[in-house]
């Protein structure tokens, strides 16, 4: 039996307001003048700049008379210098709004640029340790419409901006609970473009974060309960949206199930965000496609540890063996159909510092939500299955 419900035009919070349905991008100008602002800056990386969702947008804005502006340049796995030439924009066009649009790389630069904006100490002092996020000055904080056309990071709705700091050659989890934007629209429309390849390896990544935290060790059931349904929502619509990337109802649920996974983990992550982060800040690789290829080997490792919540995990989802091997089998046959390769050395990753990444994802902070104890030498147990 099927308890799926239709992705139809609403709206919700949880907290942030979230504004859904087809077409909702019209709205974007009243929600600027909503928010009090009337000089936008648009917030893209640089394959989406010249593309449909940023250009509705900025045509949608100007139409309605406000002044935005554009600054794209923002890479796959943004960095320091990237948020601060955004801050920079955005004090030079004296903007006092950002819309966030874009992947999980734009939406996490964005997110930093409105932060940064009002901050006179460094963005690394803001490193999600302990109680660093007290150190902002939150008495200027510019607001934020983020806008997702990708389902995956659900950054839409996080606290935090994954960022690369160059010199140290890391990935930094900048944390701030402000950081939440303020309005989010979430239009399936705008994601039809997006190529099956990227539509699978961001939907792996939802699916990352809904799986790391529904296994995560800490007590949070309500982020749990929204895992468990985010899961479900993956299994039913990622292939579909993949296959039939105009199929709106697919896009819609994607977009949600994205959004959920990135509530439910504020339960926790685990090793695969902690070798992800790390190897890709080494080796610029896509943090998506990098979850997806490492999960089924993490799950393997993790498995003693959690093999009631897989069991329930199984059942849940239907799956033929309903036990914690049966996990790992979907997982793995999801990962298959959606052409996601297997191994590391399959996706260019070849000469590994095996010993470098094992030491820096100690010290990620995702490690300390692993349900087993993270030492170097099980993360290079696990970077050894995976390299193939």
């Amino acid at each position: 039996m099927s308890f799926d419900t239709k992705a139809v035009s609403s709206n919700w919070s949880f907290p942030t307001a979230v504004r859904f349905g087809n077409g909702r991008i019209a709205e974007l100008p009243a929600i600027v003048r909503e928010l009090g602002a009337s000089r936008p800056l648009v917030v893209t990386d640089n394959g989406l700049k010249d593309l449909y969702p940023v250009q509705r947008a900025l045509e949608v804005l100007r139409a309605s008379g406000l002044d935005a502006g554009l600054f794209h340049n923002v890479k796959p796995n943004p960095t320091g210098t990237n948020v601060e030439d955004g801050v920079d924009a955005l004090r030079a066009g004296n903007h006092d709004l950002v819309v966030a649009l874009g992947g999980g790389s734009a939406l996490d630069a964005a997110k930093a640029i409105a932060l940064m904006a009002g901050q006179t100490i460094p963005m690394w002092d803001l490193e999600d340790i302990g109680d660093n996020f007290k150190r902002a000055d939150t008495s200027r904080l510019v607001p934020v419409i983020a806008i997702p056309t990708t389902a995956g990071t659900g950054s839409e709705l996080g606290r935090s901006s994954v960022i690369t700091h160059e010199a140290d050659k890391r990935k930094v989890i900048v944390f701030h609970p402000k950081m939440m934007p303020n309005v989010v629209i979430m239009d399936p429309e705008l994601t039809t473009g997006l190529p099956a390849p990227i539509t699978a390896a961001t939907g792996m990544d939802a699916l990352s974060h809904a799986l790391e935290a529904f296994c995560a060790p800490s007590f949070h059931p309500m982020a749990e309960g929204v895992a468990l349904n985010a899961m479900r929502l993956i299994k039913t619509w990622l292939p579909v949206a993949t296959l039939e990337g105009d199929n709106l109802e697919a896009r819609g649920q994607m977009l949600i199930a994205s959004g959920m996974g990135c509530v439910a983990l504020q339960k926790g992550l685990g090793a695969i965000h902690a070798l992800a982060h790390p190897l890709g800040a080494l080796y610029d690789a896509h943090h998506g496609l990098l979850n997806a290829v490492l999960m089924p080997y993490v799950l393997e490792f993790n498995a003693p540890a959690v093999e009631d919540k897989l069991d329930v995990l199984a059942r849940f989802l239907g799956l033929p063996m309903p036990n914690a091997a049966g996990v790992i089998e979907w997982v793995g046959e999801l990962r298959d159909s959606l052409n996601i390769p297997a191994t590391l050395k399959e996706i260019g990753l070849v000469d590994i510092d095996t010993d470098t990444v094992a030491r820096m994802g100690v010290a990620d902070p995702c490690a300390g939500g692993n349900p087993v104890l993270l030492d170097e030498d099980g993360l290079k147990t696990i970077l050894k299955a995976a390299q193939g």
